[in-house]
C-alpha cells in the first residue's frame, strides 16, 4: 500500500490499531480526527450481520462521540443509501455523499462514500 499512501504512516501523529473496530470506538469519548470505515459492503451489511451495530444509530452516536470536534467519520459502499445519509444527518454529522469509480482509470463500478464531520 505505500505506492498509494508514501510516508505518511512514518507520520508521528499517525497512529494504526488492529483491533474490533465498534469496541475501538466505544472505548473513549474525542480520541479521534478521524474514522475511516470500510467494513463489510457498507451500511447494508450484506456479509456479516454483526457489522450492522456500526451503521445503526447507536453504533453512528458512539463514532460521534469518538471523534474530535471538527473530526470527520468516512464510510465506504458498494452503493448508495439515503437511509444512511439520514441516520448520519439524525447522529449530529454534517454530511456529505461521493459518488467515485472503483478505479482510478474513471471505469468500472461507482462506490459511495459518505465525508461525515462532527459538528
Amino acid at each position: 500500500m505505500a505506492a498509494l499512501h508514501g510516508d505518511s504512516l512514518d507520520d508521528p501523529r499517525v497512529t494504526l490499531t488492529q483491533a474490533d473496530v465498534a469496541a475501538t470506538i466505544a472505548a473513549g469519548p474525542a480520541r479521534y480526527d478521524a474514522i475511516l470505515l470500510d467494513v463489510d459492503n457498507g451500511p447494508e451489511a450484506m456479509s456479516r450481520r454483526a457489522n450492522d451495530a456500526l451503521y445503526a444509530d447507536g453504533g453512528l452516536r458512539a463514532a460521534r462521540r469518538a471523534l474530535r470536534p471538527g473530526g470527520v467519520l468516512a464510510v465506504w459502499s458498494v452503493a448508495r443509501d439515503p437511509a444512511f445519509t439520514r441516520r448520519l444527518r439524525n447522529a449530529g454529522f454534517a454530511t456529505e455523499e461521493h459518488t467515485v469509480r472503483a478505479s482510478a482509470t474513471g471505469r468500472g463500478a461507482r462506490h459511495t462514500i459518505w465525508v461525515a464531520a462532527r459538528t
